[in-house]
């Protein structure tokens, strides 16, 4: 709770302390294309140290693009994800540590000068397989649309510029599919279907500031409420990204991601790390990411 806390705390500061002027658009384009392409690296190696380690590498690439349309009272803002990052230790081998495809879609018609009527798409999911390493053996928890989201809907938006809007639909669509069938349970589906719908409200910020020169922190936050099953479990998935430039090409990143969804299974392991059968639990999932790498951005 002190992480999700000091996180959130990173965040609201982060919130109140926006007063940043933005530049003029040139209003001569309607479409502007941006985006980052970062290749983060960890490494540690150990001989002969008393303490002990184990040596280790660690890779990511992360791709992010943006594609934005603008004219006359029209907005399209498209945002693409995509990770992927694998680890290697000695005596453990190669594991993910990051997979992930993010496609964003918010289409908006001006309604006054920071408000929109807006219609909304947000689809995720991963590459490869995933597992669960328990001992010697490992278990399948994921894999290419098991699971995949996709929500959208109707709505209304507050857009101070590209760095902070909030997109809020009291009418939202949610599509979980999950192609294994063994895999279904897990995620809340009947093992016996690949889609469950789910119909409900959603909310969908993003705010990204400059806290200091060549330092940015980046907040993305989803909430989902499914009137049709306990409307008061709201699936929560906040993401924090710091960005710190070094210079033109080197940057150092880290990041966290928290998510909750009750629908999700996971299994409880004994004092050993063994799968107990039949076991499960519902609990806040945390991923971290932290390296240093090169970025090019255009």
């Amino acid at each position: 709770m002190k992480k999700i806390a000091l996180l959130l705390s990173l965040s609201c500061a982060s919130f109140i302390g926006y007063a940043q002027d933005t530049p003029a658009a040139d209003t001569t384009k309607t479409w502007t294309i941006h985006g980052e392409n970062t290749f983060l690296i960890n490494q540690s190696s150990f001989s002969n140290w008393a303490a002990g380690g184990v040596n280790s590498i660690a890779g990511n690439l992360v791709f992010n693009y943006d594609f934005n349309y603008k004219k006359n009272k029209w907005t399209w803002d498209n945002k693409a994800i995509v990770g992927f990052g694998l680890s290697k230790q000695d005596d453990i081998g190669v594991r993910k540590n990051d997979d992930r495809l993010i496609l964003n879609s918010l289409l908006g018609y001006k309604a006054s000068k920071y408000w929109m009527y807006t219609f909304y798409a947000n689809f995720q999911t991963q590459f490869a397989k995933g597992y669960r390493y328990e001992g010697d053996g490992k278990t399948l928890i994921s894999d290419l649309f098991a699971p995949a989201y996709l929500t959208l809907g109707p709505g209304i938006a507050y857009k101070r510029d590209d760095n902070f809007r909030v997109n809020i639909s009291p009418f939202a669509s949610r599509f979980v599919f999950v192609r294994n069938r063994n895999l279904a349970k897990s995620f809340g589906n009947d093992p016996m279907k690949r889609l469950r719908y789910e119909f409900g409200a959603s909310l969908d910020a993003y705010y990204k500031v400059n806290l200091v020169e060549n330092i940015s922190l980046e907040n993305i936050l989803k909430l989902y409420s499914n009137y049709l099953d306990k409307p008061q479990n709201v699936y929560t998935d906040y993401t924090a990204n710091l960005f710190m430039k070094v210079n033109k090409f080197v940057t150092v990143n880290a990041g966290v991601q928290l998510l909750y969804d009750d629908k999700t299974e996971i299994p409880i392991l004994d004092a050993n790390g063994a799968r107990i059968e039949g076991e499960f639990k519902k609990a806040l999932q945390v991923k971290q990411i932290f390296g240093a790498g090169f970025t090019y951005k255009f």
